[in-house]
């Protein structure tokens, strides 16, 4: 039976203190090592705020944003490996953080970067990962088998981890998640630096994976990936989720859907009116101080009406970009930058 996720208000806040300055003089003299933490400042950084979510069972769900925005915050605690400063989680019925063994057993978790035991063979860390797990003997090395020929891993098997490639690491830590067949699935940026042809080789797995009825929480911020793998997609920036929906309608909730970047000199009022009068045009941002984003119902057929507007108001035009409808243009309508940003 698939089982879901939920979270309710949750609220992460780092403290830290910068690195202390090298002190003047003598290096470590003594007067500098007792003086400096009485005026270091405290600092505090909001990974969450207020983050309230809901997976369904056997979903394969997407958070989608920039580095930062608090995506692997939200698996590190969903995972158990990150207390929240306030706010409850739960994996099924049990809350993450009153039941972690419990909810240990449940999930797997592929993190965004590669902690494989490099003393060991590929096989020797599917079977160990297994043991942790109680899997009897003969069936922990029969899925070992069984996900090194499904990852492609077979002819490396008994092979040191250490002379793998970085996407057969990764690989490979996805099969080791998916040793003791979770009913959870959480991976962390899986598809980061790899290859086209192991991307897709990740995604078709992911798919049979979640066509299983597993529930599966994929944070990244490849924008084809989300639209490709995810029935749902939360686009999270600043701890907060700014936008929830399937692929398909958060798309068709852009105001015009295409985006078409004009960048130009000098920007004026009147030039940004008289864009936004422009026959299918929804909306019009101005891009800093040098051009505009133009929301419009259309692409390519409208530029040329653009840039005669825009040199007709006397500006010199350096660049047009046309972006059709993604959800990368959805981030860039709700927080007016790129999600690469």
């Amino acid at each position: 039976m698939s089982i879901g996720i939920r979270t309710e208000q949750l609220r992460k806040v780092y403290t830290s203190a910068p690195p202390s300055a090298t002190p003047r003089g003598i290096a470590g003299a003594p007067f500098a090592w007792r003086s400096t933490p009485a005026r270091r400042p405290k600092v505090e950084i909001v990974a969450l705020e207020d983050l309230t979510l809901e997976v369904r069972p056997g979903e394969i769900f997407g958070l989608l944003g920039p580095n930062g925005a608090g995506k692997s915050t939200t698996v590190g605690v969903l995972t158990t490996r990150i207390r929240p400063t306030a706010g409850r989680a739960w994996v099924g019925e049990e809350e993450v953080w009153v039941r972690r063994v419990s909810v240990k057993r449940r999930i797997g978790v592929v993190p965004q970067r590669a902690n494989l035991d490099f003393s060991l063979t590929a096989r020797e860390i599917l079977t160990f990962h297994g043991a942790y797990f109680g899997i009897p003997v003969a069936e922990r090395n029969a899925r070992a088998q069984a996900l090194l020929e499904r990852f492609q891993l077979a002819d490396r098997a008994d092979q040191l981890a250490v002379g793998f490639s970085g996407g057969m690491m990764q690989r490979l830590s996805i099969a080791r998640a998916m040793m003791h067949d979770p009913e959870v699935l959480f991976l962390d940026e899986p598809s980061a630096g790899l290859d086209p042809q192991t991307r897709l080789l990740l995604w078709e797995i992911v798919r049979q994976y979640g066509a299983r009825g597993n529930t599966i929480v994929l944070t990244t911020h490849n924008m084809e990936e989300a639209d490709d793998l995810c029935a749902r997609v939360a686009i999270v920036d600043h701890g907060k989720v700014i936008a929830l929906g399937t692929p398909a309608d958060l798309k068709a909730s852009i105001p015009g859907g295409y985006v078409i970047r004009l960048k130009f000199s000098p920007q004026t009022p009147e030039l940004l009116a008289s864009l936004g009068n422009a026959a299918g045009v929804t909306d019009v941002r101005a891009l800093g101080t040098f051009g505009a984003d133009v929301y419009a119902d259309r692409g390519g057929s409208l530029v040329p009406e653009l840039l005669e507007r825009t040199l007709r108001a006397g500006a010199q035009v350096s660049d047009v970009h046309i972006s059709e409808p993604s959800l990368e243009n959805l981030f860039l309508h709700h927080t007016g930058r790129s999600l690469r940003d």
